[in-house]
């Protein structure tokens, strides 16, 4: 069941996406050649417990860590480790926080030095998905909507279009109805109304968006080894649009890291 929040459950969401947030924006100075997966974890997890949550992903289905640190052609789910990041890396970060009980989620990917202009081109074309995506929400829109534009978009870049990996519904769990794809046919799905809150993921790949599992069970990549980009907003409907949650707290359209 799709649930409507109220007014103080999403100052509640709000919170948590800010502290969302602030940790990519803490993080983003130590993503440099030479800092480990593994560190950015203990630095994002010791964040987000200074600013008054708990991490959303640490345990969350057995996931081992907060962070999931994609790098490369890893789309989603990549586990933080003792790699060191490289000059020309690029890694997709995934955050989520929980402040009583309501969460935040938002990734974002990142170049790692001097990065070619292929993984220049995968990260510019991704996070403006997720924007022409975003631009769909408002009462009475269908979540269909905002799938075929971001699809539309990537198609129109050349790029690919996971099917299998969606974004979805936020709200007391990190993972709510509805489920929120990046494809999609017009005027389809769920009606969205104000109230709803979901999260807008865009994960496309420089080329076959074909996926596999890797052996932790966890982490995907893309299956011809193609870069891949992973950019994704939490967002409230509003009487007239959408407020992005995981930004500043004053809200409104101004959350980009």
């Amino acid at each position: 069941m799709i649930s409507i929040k109220s007014e103080r459950e999403i100052e509640l969401l709000a919170i948590a996406g800010n502290v969302v947030y602030q940790t990519h924006k803490y993080l983003k100075p130590f993503i440099k050649p030479g800092i480990t997966t593994k560190e950015l974890d203990k630095l994002a997890e010791e964040f987000i417990r200074s600013q008054g949550c708990t991490p959303s992903f640490l345990g969350y289905e057995g996931f081992p860590n907060t962070l999931c640190t994609s790098i490369n052609s890893e789309v989603v789910h990549g586990i933080p480790s003792n790699y060191k990041l490289k000059n020309g890396d690029i890694i997709s970060i995934d955050i989520g926080a929980c402040f009583k009980g309501y969460h935040g989620d938002s990734a974002w990917t990142y170049a790692v030095g001097n990065i070619s202009d292929d993984a220049k081109y995968i990260m510019e074309h991704t996070e403006k998905s997720l924007y022409v995506g975003l631009k769909e929400i408002k009462p009475g829109k269908r979540i269909g909507d905002i799938g075929a534009a971001i699809e539309e978009y990537a198609h129109a870049h050349n790029l690919g279009v996971v099917k299998e990996l969606v974004g979805h519904g936020v709200g007391t769990t990190v993972h709510e109805e509805p489920d929120v794809p990046n494809f999609g046919t017009k005027g389809t799905g769920p009606v969205l109304r104000k109230g709803m809150v979901i999260a807008v993921e865009p994960m496309l790949t420089l080329g076959s968006p074909e996926i596999v599992i890797l052996d932790n069970d966890w982490t995907i990549e893309t299956e011809d080894y193609s870069l891949s980009a992973h950019f994704e907003h939490t967002v409230a409907v509003t009487d007239d649009g959408y407020r992005i949650l995981t930004g500043e707290l004053k809200g409104g359209l101004n959350g980009q890291k």
